[in-house]
Formats: structure tokens, sequence, C-alpha cells
């Protein structure tokens, strides 16, 4: 079983940042995929940033450069450091991992980005 938990969510002021942790097995981590969803009311859920095994990146065209993932192997984390929130940005965040037989969810994590 593989499990996933996020953390760092919360209220945040426009162009404010907030990092997000999802803790995850350090074997998962070092052999999978991994990457961040989110979904706000009333859209479908949409993938955003990714990590592959040899540390390759992806993001989504409505991040530009203001997201970033990374891994913590000293705390078996994958991190998402997200700075100039917009209000847009308000959805629900899941950490996702990609395994060969399965894809597995956490619980998800609110960001609220609001004045």
């Amino acid at each position: 079983q593989v499990q996933l938990v996020e953390s760092g969510g919360g209220l945040v002021q426009p162009w404010g940042s907030l990092r997000l942790s999802c803790a995850v097995s350090e074997y998962v981590s070092r052999t999978y995929t991994l990457g961040w969803y989110r979904q706000a009311p009333g859209k479908e859920r949409e993938l955003f940033a990714s990590v592959d095994s040899h540390g390759n990146k992806n993001y989504g065209d409505f991040v530009k450069g203001r997201f970033n993932i990374s891994k913590d192997t000293s705390k078996r984390t994958v991190d998402l450091q997200m700075n100039s929130l917009e209000i847009e940005d308000t959805a629900v965040y899941y950490c996702h991992a990609y395994l060969p037989w399965a894809g597995y969810w956490g619980q998800g994590t609110q960001v609220t980005v609001s004045s």
C-alpha cells in the first residue's frame, strides 16, 4: 500500500507564497514519478507539476515559473514551493504517485488565495 500525505495548505494573500509537502516513502520517491494536481471548484483535476525518478521536472503552462517541485530525501517528501500566488490558484492540491500498476493519491490539502 502506497501512502501519500499532504500538508502545508492554508489561506494566503495574493502575491504570497506557500510550501506544500507530500510525505512519501523513500523507495517510491526514488523509483517513480511524483506529481502535484489541483482541483478548483467546478473544474476537473489537473496535473501541473511532476518530477520523475531522474529528477526531471515538468510544469503546466499556467505555472509560468512561479512554482517549483522538488524531492527532499532527508525528509522523505516531495515539496511544492508556490510563489506569486493568484486568486485563480485557489483549489484543493493533491499529491500523486505513478506506479506501473496503479496511481495513488493523497487526501488533498486546501489552498485558498484571498485578500
